[in-house]
């Protein structure tokens, strides 16, 4: 059993399966999770007034993932939506002829789960220990029917991963391998500024078959690039990250 609401009354049966660890109860109290929470900035729930996180704070429930989990499945009925928290969270979709394609990674800030048709268009699993926010699709359509600015902020979402989409598009089709790894490492470096702030480390907890699926690259090419980058002290490599030791070059080839 796990707790999954508002008091004492609040359980409800997990399976082993999802392995979740959910703590919804803890923050109903004096202060809502959702006043507290460190990405609420980046989030789509950024567009709630502070007087209308009570609202969202209702029907959110935090749950966790250890690494590898699968928590979406591509195909399986769209019941809810979640607010990245802390981790990341590998995105892919399994081909017909049984190949997976990595299609992105998400990251604290990001939304998953709006789907077509009521089905997951895509699958989602934990790389590392991962906090997510899980709504019920129900309650989310709810709330963003009833607030036109949460609609909005969705919107943004959605062009924004559009945006993604097209340079992902040109990333795998127009560039060395070289080009697309520095493309994919600025990338990175960009995305985790805006959760913690600028750094000189780049943090890469997925495996290397993982960026090479995104990247349309073979596990060997991405050693190999990656190894001749650091040859040529553009980057440090460090266990599950690599340093920027040459800004301008790694830049260059980014825009190449």
């Amino acid at each position: 059993m796990v707790t999954t609401g508002n008091g004492p009354d609040c359980w409800e049966p997990a399976t082993v399966e999802d392995l979740l660890t959910i703590k919804a109860c803890a923050h109903h109290g004096a202060v809502s999770y959702c006043e507290t929470c460190e990405v609420r900035s980046l989030a789509v729930c950024a567009a709630m007034a502070p007087h209308e996180l009570r609202e969202l704070d209702a029907i959110v429930r935090q749950v966790s993932h250890a690494p590898k989990t699968t928590f979406v499945r591509q195909d399986e009925e769209a019941q809810s939506v979640f607010s990245v928290t802390k981790g990341m969270v590998r995105l892919y979709k399994m081909l017909s002829d049984g190949r997976r394609q990595v299609i992105g990674f998400a990251m604290p800030g990001d939304f998953l789960g709006l789907a077509l048709h009521n089905r997951y268009g895509f699958s989602a699993d934990a790389v590392d220990e991962v906090t997510l926010c899980r709504f019920a699709r129900v309650d989310f359509d709810r709330l963003v029917t009833e607030k036109p600015h949460f609609l909005l902020r969705l919107h943004e979402f959605a062009t924004h991963e559009l945006v993604i989409a097209q340079e992902q598009m040109t990333l795998i089709g127009r560039r060395s391998a070289e080009e697309r790894i520095a493309a994919f490492l600025v990338a990175m470096r960009e995305r985790w500024t805006r959760v913690r702030g600028a750094s000189v480390t780049i943090e890469l907890p997925m495996q290397r078959i993982d960026i090479a699926d995104f990247l349309g690259l073979t596990i060997e090419t991405v050693s190999r690039t990656l190894t001749k980058l650091a040859r040529d002290k553009v980057i440090l490599i460090v266990p599950d990250a690599v340093r920027v030791l040459d800004e301008a070059r790694l830049q260059s080839l980014a825009r190449a």
